[in-house]
């Protein structure tokens, strides 16, 4: 807890910086980063908080809807340094599948599946790279 304060910062910086990158690739349709100008609530994320966390989500493209799970679930498994599952604040950097097939008010994106980032406190160079093979191990299904 007393390195709460220190940590939130650097998840905070982090995220946002591997989210501008994201925004730049191709086989990305999507960044949802309420610090990004791109994203719909961000006047009222700017007027509201100081801050973010590390936690955002990106959309694949993909080609077509029924090989989202195969992409989502190809770029997953080639992560090496992100670990799967859920965080709100932990040291280390997570990613996870997102189904939202459920949803009434908000679908999901027709452009692709839905990966939930959670980024940590590892280097953002060793992150980038990580993402690449990802988006290469996508790239072949």
């Amino acid at each position: 807890l007393r390195t709460m304060g220190v940590r939130l910062e650097r998840h905070q910086e982090s995220a946002l910086n591997l989210a501008r990158w994201l925004e730049q690739r191709e086989d990305v349709a999507r960044v949802l980063h309420p610090g990004l100008p791109s994203f719909p609530g961000h006047e009222l994320w700017k007027r509201d908080f100081k801050g973010a966390s590390g936690i955002f989500s990106i959309v694949l493209k993909a080609d077509a809807p029924e090989r989202f799970k195969a992409k989502a679930h190809a770029f997953l498994d080639a992560l090496k340094l992100f670990g799967l599952g859920y965080s709100w604040g932990g040291f280390e950097s997570l990613a996870v599948h997102v189904g939202l097939g459920d949803r009434r008010i908000r679908k999901a994106p027709a452009e692709g599946p839905v990966l939930r980032l959670q980024i940590g406190l590892e280097d953002v160079r060793d992150l980038k790279a990580d993402l690449e093979r990802a988006f290469a191990a996508a790239a072949a299904v």
